[in-house]
């Protein structure tokens, strides 16, 4: 099983087009506004390019890819570099995306942090904030981002009126988990009441996307990290549960319900004792909230695991004990989801230190290496490259990539809508 540590990417796949009717016409219109997406994406996932290229990449003619290209410059989504010289021929001018076309807010709602990011339109984080609770309370939630979310704003050096939107990476069943967040169950259940969305575009003014937090940390890797460099892979995000995420011919596919690739809830066999098989769900046996009891057991003070997860310091032991527990249960799932989808690669991240994640996947390749394999064609097991932002990110990603990735059913719009 190869490990990938290849350097990150700048660069986005695009992502899934729907099937179009084909009793419906397309329309002027529609169709230059999916060409214009269309060359956006092709520069983000390649990097800068000159009209030339996105001419051979699109299909369309040089008129028609030089039109586009002079009128996304126009609109501040592109900008023009340095005239490239030495090649046959005259100098070229790439053209890559200008960082401050657009931007988006991402907020991750959590059992234990809540956090949210001002991202610009090519992945950038301008601007972050954090903070930590024992549990999540809608009221304290809602009131610590009307309070912050201006100022953030305010130090991304973001134009308003470039503002395309919020992403909000929320857990599936926030309210369920009481008994393991320690939390009274009536105050985690008025999340049932709350329209999230609702109240977050009180806040922001527009548009607002809800999205599964593993799926949108999933997106964070398509988006900004190094799963950009893979056509299908299966995802893992750990944090106080687990979870997944599932992208095929470079695009994020969420389901019919928006769980696709939900490895949380997959029932992985363990043995409890000499002839007793249990096949509790993934969530219960690989998760920080294992590490967060196996800490408090040690006499140890856990909070550290939430209020820094860049930073872990003195509780190695403890780490390395939760890796030999989690690994055994993450190996498994893993296979068994990139059978199903013969992905090309396995990528696992988490809200931890880049070291605690390498050796994490180190754990889960000698894991993965003692199954019997047999029929399945080799995936690359890879570290994830965005870490514990994932999920503030990856909901970002969803309005930008609303606004600017291509998608068919442009094509077939009776009216022209900017984004």
């Amino acid at each position: 099983m190869d490990i990938s540590h290849a350097s990150r990417p700048d660069s986005l796949p695009p992502i899934p087009v729907r099937a179009a009717d084909p009793s419906r016409g397309t329309n002027q219109a529609g169709v230059r506004l999916y060409n214009e997406r269309l060359a956006l994406s092709l520069i983000r996932r390649h990097g800068p390019l000159p009209k030339a290229d996105v001419a051979r990449l699109t299909g369309l003619s040089a008129m028609t890819t030089t039109t586009i290209m002079n009128r996304l410059e126009a609109e501040g989504l592109l900008r023009r570099g340095e005239k490239q010289r030495g090649k046959v021929g005259q100098p070229s001018v790439p053209y890559a995306l200008n960082p401050d076309g657009a931007f988006a807010l991402g907020v991750k709602i959590g059992r234990r942090s809540c956090e949210f990011v001002v991202a610009d339109l090519v992945g950038t984080v301008r601007s972050r904030r954090r903070m930590t609770y024992a549990w999540p309370l809608p009221g304290a939630v809602f009131g610590w981002l009307a309070a912050e979310i201006p100022q953030a704003l305010a130090t991304a050096g973001s134009d308003p009126a470039r503002l395309v939107g919020m992403g909000v990476a929320v857990p599936f069943e926030l309210w369920s988990w009481d008994a393991e967040l320690g939390a009274p169950a009536p105050e985690l259940q008025s999340w049932r009441e709350v329209d999230i969305a609702a109240e977050l575009s009180k806040l922001s003014g527009g548009p607002v996307q809800l999205c599964n937090d593993a799926t949108a940390a999933c997106a964070a890797e398509l988006f900004a990290g190094r799963g950009a460099r893979y056509r299908d892979f299966v995802y893992c995000f750990v944090g106080s549960f687990i979870g997944g995420g599932l992208v095929l011919n470079h695009a994020l596919h969420v389901g019919r319900n928006g769980n696709a690739g939900a490895l949380g809830s997959m029932p992985v066999a363990r043995l409890d004792g000499p002839g007793h098989m249990s096949r509790p769900q993934l969530i219960r046996q690989a998760s920080l909230f294992l590490l967060e009891e196996r800490l408090v057991r040690s006499g140890r003070d856990p909070s550290a695991i939430w209020t820094d997860p860049t930073h872990w310091s003195g509780f190695d032991g403890e780490v390395e004990a939760w890796i030999a527990e989690v690994a055994p249960a993450i190996a498994p799932a893993l296979v068994a989801a990139s059978a199903v989808v013969d992905a090309e690669a396995m990528i696992v991240d988490g809200a931890f230190p880049a070291a605690v994640r390498s050796r994490l996947v180190a754990s889960v390749a000698a894991e993965v290496d003692r199954l019997d394999r047999r029929g399945l064609s080799p995936a690359v097991l890879a570290e994830g490259s965005v870490g514990p932002e994932a999920r503030a990110i990856g909901a970002a990603m969803l309005p930008l990539m609303a606004a600017f990735a291509p998608d068919r059913e442009i094509l077939f719009k009776d009216e022209e809508v900017r984004p």
